[in-house]
């Protein structure tokens, strides 16, 4: 076989050239922040500079390219680059503090770093405690937006570097299996883990979201999830790109300009984390903004309120949740034509090309009965970089999400929370998740987790942490329950927040609440 083709063995990495022949002139990427707009031809010409770049600093296939950044076209370069080069992109968290960005720069040990102008100083801190070889630094100069500078004059540049030929590439004769994406976990607990995502996996997912969520060629979708996660990457980016659609990005997340956002492009799907979902409805333009464009919405990250999904029920939107992890698609459940409203507290069934079942200790479970979810999909990752920690994931054939879950005698499955979260009281397996499902639909309270503290009685109590009205007592709380929750559930402290402190995409740090608040 030749070392190079321009056949379908190129597998990501002849998407954007095969998209600029089919639908050159389809706007593929939005900036928001700068207004610029990305035909499909013109995305594949910078991928094509950006590949080069790539070869001029010596990475070629199997090598490894960090980016620190915020959501930003360069990124989607160097996305569709390495798939071109047959090198492994690792988006890095800018979020991170110098000592866990240098946890993951050890773990990845790139050959080329690219950070964006504003994270310099911060990532030059994180490399100098990395006990790696320090990587090429290539700052991605961010001049083009408000309250951001350039890259030091002593630092080379993204854009320097990059050659003016945007001919064609040759492009690797990939494996399926060869890396493609090194996405990390959300890190709830300690440095988060790096997941090895194949060429394979990218398509897969890609083909199994379009078929299961019906997506189209002229889908328009506002980028909420940040693409350092697999959120900004798998969630819907490759999908809508699969199709020829468009996708939105911006720097940084703001409500109001996500629903201008949405009428001014005539958004058709919109993914979101339940709080960005909350926002939006919170917002003061929620009411006017035209939401009629929208086909569909999904809700993922964690369990959606039952108030925020009727809000956008009642602007006629078809929101439901979804279900997903690095480790395994992300796009795992969908729900069926004509679904109860009865069944809005679940994900649905298992898409298309996914396996799903409920264990305990290995083994399956009862209808109904709550245990671990574990998934079977050509889509799940390869592993972790760290291969014991991938023994007790993916060694099985099937991957232990950690998430526990039921499925009903109609076949829709139920996430009743983490496996790590559950606690025992008075011999009692108690599940915060539903706990907090309840506490929710309380008028005084927007958000709340329920955390275990010590009882010399029962063991283990719940702990409400809520934000919201302030004046709420533990007695309403338990006048609320009543009828709703069994006793042994229903909170036995209270606390307050201002707001709800949150890891990776907007999603709420259980382990942050739990160590503030669950030794008081």
């Amino acid at each position: 076989m030749s070392e190079f083709t321009d056949g379908p063995q190129a597998w990501v990495g002849a998407w954007s050239e095969k998209r600029a022949q089919l639908t050159p002139d389809r706007v593929g990427l939005v900036d928001a922040t700068t207004g610029e707009r990305f035909t499909y031809a013109t995305l594949d010409r910078r991928a094509n500079r950006a590949s080069r770049l790539l070869r001029a600093a010596g990475v070629e296939r199997g090598d490894r390219v960090a980016v620190v950044s915020r959501n930003r076209p360069e990124l989607v370069d160097l996305f569709l680059a390495t798939a071109k080069t047959g090198s492994a992109l690792a988006p890095l968290s800018h979020r991170l503090a110098p000592p866990e960005l240098a946890a993951l720069v050890d773990r990845v040990d790139p050959d080329l770093l690219a950070v964006e102008s504003p994270f310099l100083p911060e990532t030059r801190s994180a490399l100098a405690d990395a006990d790696t070889a320090a990587p090429t630094v290539l700052g991605i100069e961010a001049g083009d937006d408000a309250g951001t500078g350039d890259a030091p004059a002593d630092t080379a540049t993204y854009a320097a570097e990059l050659p003016d030929d945007d001919s064609s590439v040759a492009t690797p004769d990939l494996a399926p299996d060869d890396t493609h994406l090194l996405l990390h976990t959300g890190g709830s607990t300690g440095t988060p883990k790096e997941t090895a995502v194949s060429h394979r996996a990218v398509v897969w997912n890609s083909l199994n979201t379009i078929v299961s969520w019906g997506l189209r060629d002229d889908d328009v979708t506002p980028l909420t999830f940040p693409m350092f996660h697999t959120g900004g990457w798998n969630v819907v980016t490759v999908p809508v790109w699969h199709m020829g659609g468009t996708v939105v990005i911006a720097r940084e997340f703001d409500p109001g300009q996500l629903l201008a956002t949405v009428e001014r492009e005539g958004a058709t799907v919109l993914v979101a984390v339940p709080a960005v979902l909350r926002m939006l409805t919170d917002h003061d333009d929620w009411v006017a903004t035209d939401l009629s464009s929208l086909r569909l919405v999904k809700s993922g990250g964690g369990p959606c309120r039952g108030s925020v999904m009727e809000t956008w029920w009642d602007r006629g939107i078809d929101l439901s949740q979804g279900y997903g992890l690095t480790e395994c698609g992300p796009n795992n459940f969908a729900m069926p034509d004509g679904w109860p409203g009865t069944k809005a507290d679940t994900v649905g069934k298992p898409a298309m090309h996914v396996d799903a079942r409920i264990v305990d200790d290995g083994e399956p479970v009862e209808t109904g009965a709550v245990g671990e979810l574990e998934l079977r999909s050509p889509h799940a990752a390869t592993g972790y970089l760290d291969s014991e920690e991938s023994a007790a994931t993916f060694g099985s054939g099937w991957v232990s999400t950690g998430d526990l879950a039921s499925v009903d005698a109609d076949g829709y499955y139920r996430i009743e929370g983490r496996k790590k979260d559950m606690f025992v009281s008075g011999g009692e397996n108690v599940y915060p998740a539903e706990i907090e499902s309840v506490l929710t639909e309380h008028d005084q309270i927007d958000e709340v987790v329920v955390v275990p503290v010590a009882d010399d009685r029962w063991g283990e109590v719940g702990k409400a942490v809520v934000e919201g009205d302030n004046s709420l007592t533990l007695a309403d709380i338990e006048s609320f329950c009543e009828g709703r929750l069994a006793g042994y559930k229903v909170p036995k402290h209270l606390a307050f927040v201002d707001e709800m402190p949150t890891s990776g995409p907007e999603k709420v740090d259980r382990q942050a609440i739990g160590e503030r608040f669950g030794s008081e």
